[in-house]
């Protein structure tokens, strides 16, 4: 039995914040927005393991009305939904992301970053895909007024 979930989030770059994605500040004179650290990247991994199990969106599980979350690491949310996984039966098998920003270059930190992610979820890097890319200056992203990122990920009985 596997099961499969997509995530997507969104979040406006602002001076004063650090760039937090997939829970690896990345050197930028810009930061995400948002109630928590804003990790674009790792929201679209817990929406869309949550899709996996069917528990609805990460506004359900960890709003943006909560004080409690004010500033959170989104790792903290990863860790808690991960326990939702292994309480269900299930692991992470893989994970397939696009993180979408014309500025900064995140090839150079794809790698940090997928080891990051894998050990977290307690997958081999070569099971965590992380993409950037560019909207040609086209829209939000393209410019330069926010990053939005993809995920799919895959889940197995255990």
């Amino acid at each position: 039995m596997f099961r499969i979930g997509f995530g997507y989030d969104a979040h406006r770059l602002v001076e004063g914040r650090a760039l937090i994605l997939g829970g690896m500040s990345i050197p930028f004179a810009k930061g995400l927005l948002g109630h928590s650290d804003a990790d674009v990247l790792t929201h679209a991994v817990v929406d869309a393991i949550l899709g996996a199990l069917a528990m609805g969106d990460i506004g359900q599980h960890f709003p943006d009305t909560d004080p409690s979350f004010k500033d959170m690491q989104s790792l903290r949310m990863l860790e808690q939904v991960l326990g939702w996984v292994h309480e269900a039966g299930y692991q992470v098998n893989n994970v397939d992301s696009t993180i979408v920003a014309q500025k900064p270059k995140l090839a150079p930190h794809i790698p940090g970053i997928q080891a990051r992610l894998g050990e977290m979820l307690r997958v081999p890097v070569h099971q965590i895909s992380v993409k950037a890319k560019t909207s040609e200056g086209m829209g939000f992203c393209g410019r330069e007024e926010g990053m939005e990122a993809f995920a799919v990920v895959s889940l197995v009985k255990k």
